[in-house]
């Protein structure tokens, strides 16, 4: 089957072919001729809808359900909802890898046993390593060579937020960034450098990739202001790629948000990314997929790789249940179905098109997103307030986590503490939604 679609991908465009969503190969005509790209971080399926209600989730395991989740919860009640659909990778240094290029390098599988030069995610200085990236390149590269214009809001740009005072040191904490987002200081410069050159002409340096304590509501407010920029220009471009990735949260480590307030946070800000694209005079020709980059070992009674996963466009299937089993190359193969752009490796080449989520007739309504009902500046005590000690000590050991850079808080006891923080101590950890399983023990020893 991989073959036969491998051989799909490939095979010339016919002729006088009608427009569809989503064409059946790749150059023929698609009714959109606007894609964005939303890229969040490390949430499992039932981590966040879990307790849906239909789709295959398990409300036990649900800990940022419908009152810290509202607008994602009514993404997938009015378009697709995806029950069986999976990350490639499994941590960001993998993650944003695959959600660029469609694969993970041999050098980078070899190196998941300490990764010796660095933790390649693209999203810091020190991260920055060739050796890592597909030598076919991203899916912008893809898209520039083939005259696709494109928007990059923070992918692979190193964040450079600072004090606008020289004399305060260090980086800005949180409230210092809220603050500023809220117009209550300007204490703080938000800023950003490409980490790969060939990305500068596309980034805007001034919005924020990878940076925990800048809210994404000032990511969101960045984007809405161009797209009033673009929609009074009457031109849009053709790919956009938007780094979203507050739902990492920052465990119960004092001075950030809870971590039900970086989710609401970050689904608050995808709400509003949506409504106002969906308000645009693009809308009718307007394609949004959203998915996480990595469920960082996350729990979910079905895979530890089932992720949640977006589909949003007039011609997304309205309130439909869709269990065709995709994963973060579907996405990128869909998207390259739409602008007519090869595949860049035999990856997407072979992944299976979302053509189950599409009909070809549009519902132009637009999404109106939903207010939080989590306070976004709710934040975690000091440990000296805490009177559980579980708590407590996860309030100590999430100060001891290094939340500055992508993924480098140690996944169970990450895991574990935002349970606790969610669930309370008195419910157990599911370790067996998140820990190696039987089979896999045996393949091991």
């Amino acid at each position: 089957m991989g073959k036969e679609r491998i051989k799909q991908a490939f095979e010339p465009a016919r002729e006088n072919q009608r427009p569809r969503a989503i064409p059946q190969r790749i150059g023929e005509p698609s009714l959109i001729k606007h894609v964005v790209y939303v890229i969040k971080e490390n949430r499992t399926y039932d981590q966040v809808l879990g307790a849906l209600g239909r789709g295959r989730g398990r409300a036990d395991l649900c800990i940022f359900g419908r009152d810290v989740t509202p607008n994602q919860h009514k993404m997938v009640d009015e378009f697709v909802l995806l029950d069986n659909t999976y990350c490639a990778g499994i941590l960001s240094a993998d993650g944003h890898q695959w959600s660029t290029t469609a694969i993970s390098t041999d050098y980078m599988e070899k190196s998941f046993a300490g990764f010796p030069r660095s933790y390649p995610d693209g999203m810091e200085d020190d991260d920055i390593d060739a050796l890592a990236y597909s030598p076919a390149g991203f899916i912008w590269d893809n898209a520039v060579a083939h005259g696709i214009t494109i928007r990059n809001y923070g992918e692979f740009m190193m964040p450079r937020v600072r004090y606008r005072d020289i004399t305060r040191t260090g980086a800005p904490d949180f409230l210092s960034c809220y603050r500023t987002w809220k117009g209550e200081s300007d204490e703080v410069i938000f800023a950003s450098e490409p980490g790969i050159e060939s990305i500068r002409t596309f980034s805007p340096t001034d919005y924020v990739g990878w940076e925990m304590s800048v809210p994404d509501q000032y990511r969101a407010d960045f984007i809405i202001k161009e797209v009033k920029e673009f929609d009074r220009r009457e031109e849009f471009p053709q790919l956009t790629i938007i780094c979203l990735p507050n739902d990492h949260a920052s465990g119960t480590r004092a001075g950030c948000p809870t971590p039900d307030a970086c989710m609401a946070d970050n689904d608050l800000a995808f709400g509003r990314i949506v409504e106002a694209l969906s308000h645009t005079q693009f809308w009718p020709e307007m394609a949004i997929f959203g998915i996480e980059d990595d469920p960082q070992a996350g729990w979910d009674h079905i895979s530890g790789y089932r992720t949640t996963a977006y589909v949003i466009s007039p011609f997304a299937k309205r309130g439909a249940l869709v269990r065709t089993q995709y994963n973060t190359t579907s996405v990128l193969r869909t998207i390259e179905q739409i602008l007519g752009l090869p595949p860049m490796n035999q990856f997407d080449a072979s992944a299976v098109p979302m053509f189950d989520c599409f009909t070809d007739k549009a519902d132009l309504t637009p999404f109106r997103a939903e207010a939080n009902k989590v306070p976004l500046d709710k934040m975690n005590p000091e440990p000296a307030g805490i009177n559980d000690p579980q708590l407590r000590e996860d309030a100590i050991v999430s100060a001891q986590l290094n939340f500055a850079e992508v993924d480098r808080a140690p996944e169970d006891v990450l895991n574990r503490i935002l349970w606790r923080a969610m669930k309370g101590t008195l419910i157990p950890y599911p370790s067996w939604a998140a820990g190696v399983d039987e089979d896999e023990r045996e393949t091991e020893e």
